[in-house]
């Protein structure tokens, strides 16, 4: 069956359908990952969005249920140049095409990605559709296509209620669309991790007699999850240790009245260098975000990490709190793991040491 991804400037690309039967408007990124579609497919922080993927073959391992960074996945929508429709591994559950029509998302193959990457490289994330049918007319699409919003998506992915997994040193998990990597990096550690719906105020936090708080990553614009900052606002006067990761990093940091802008096309993959300005040691880290904290007050925090490729900032650390944040993902999987130490700055920032 066709298919046809209609971009919001009035580009149309045909390809061949697969996955769900269903036609949907969102936000579309590429990915640079040559491997890991299923730990991208369940990143919360991709709710609204579709990922392009820029490797030209996808889905030739399968799908392994144990690799799933969350229950469900949360794209909207997947382009991959080529699908391999019968993937071959012996962790394999089933197909790529079968998991997608299980979960009700489209597909489009057989379209040049790489034309594709360009186009958002150049303008930046767009919106578009993804449909199987034919439109003569585009006025109306069109229209639609361009007023499409990623809204509400931290509610949208943040769990209902909180609970715990694993034991000893007591650690609470903001979870803004919490990757499960986060919490199983604490457990390795010696932690008992009690993850938080989104809305939870920093009372019920206080009241818990944590030694640390995590706040997770997550989707869309932190500048939309005012009732969050406020509270964090809050937590950051509390003295506890606090560790930031992606969205939690940007919502700190408006907390503390710096800037966040949105990029032209965000940061989207597994191979991006980062740079930590304490030792001057480069890391290779994954990464999936459109914004950026923009500017900050140098009395308040120093930058920890940059981007070597932009020089964006990708960490801070807070001069008078006991705040460290990062923008990459060091509990990232398929990999790189080059920054997973960080979770052991973390634990000695609750004055823990950690066993060589």
């Amino acid at each position: 069956m066709k298919a046809y991804l209609i971009l919001e400037d009035g580009q149309i690309f045909e390809g061949e359908h697969f996955g769900a039967d269903k036609e949907v408007i969102s936000e579309f990124v590429f990915n640079t990952s040559m491997t890991g579609y299923v730990e991208i497919l369940t990143d919360p922080s991709y709710a609204g969005q579709s990922v392009v993927m820029t490797y030209p073959l996808i889905g030739n391992y399968g799908v392994c249920l144990d690799d799933q960074e969350s229950q469900i996945p949360y794209v909207e929508s997947f382009v991959v140049n080529e699908l391999a429709r019968l993937g071959n591994n012996f962790r394999k559950n089933m197909d790529l095409e079968d998991y997608l029509k299980k979960h009700d998302i489209p597909g489009i193959q057989g379209i040049d990605t790489r034309y594709l990457t360009k186009i958002i490289r150049q303008k930046g994330c767009m919106n578009g559709m993804i449909t199987t049918y034919q439109y003569d007319d585009l006025s109306e699409i069109l229209k639609k296509i361009k007023d499409f919003r990623v809204t509400g998506v931290v509610e949208a992915t943040t769990c209902q209620k909180p609970y715990t997994i694993g034991q000893g040193r007591k650690v609470a998990l903001y979870d803004f669309g919490a990757k499960k990597n986060i919490a199983i990096e604490l457990v390795k550690r010696g932690c008992a991790v009690t993850i938080y719906p989104a809305s939870t105020p920093v009372s019920t936090i206080l009241e818990g007699h944590y030694e640390g708080v995590m706040l997770s990553n997550g989707p869309g614009d932190p500048k939309e999850c005012q009732n969050i900052i406020d509270e964090l606002k809050i937590l950051s006067k509390s003295g506890l240790p606090v560790f930031a990761i992606c969205l939690g990093h940007q919502l700190l940091a408006l907390a503390h009245g710096f800037e966040t802008e949105k990029m032209t096309y965000g940061h989207h993959g597994a191979n991006h260098p980062v740079k930590d300005l304490t030792t001057h040691r480069v890391y290779i880290s994954t990464q999936n975000h459109n914004y950026v904290v923009k500017t900050i007050d140098e009395s308040i925090a120093k930058p920890w990490f940059v981007n070597v490729n932009d020089q964006t900032i990708e960490g801070l650390e807070y001069i008078d709190e006991n705040i460290k944040t990062v923008q990459f993902h060091p509990e990232a999987c398929a990999g790189p793991l080059d920054t997973g130490y960080l979770f052991d700055e973390f634990i000695k920032m609750m004055g823990g040491k950690i066993n060589a």
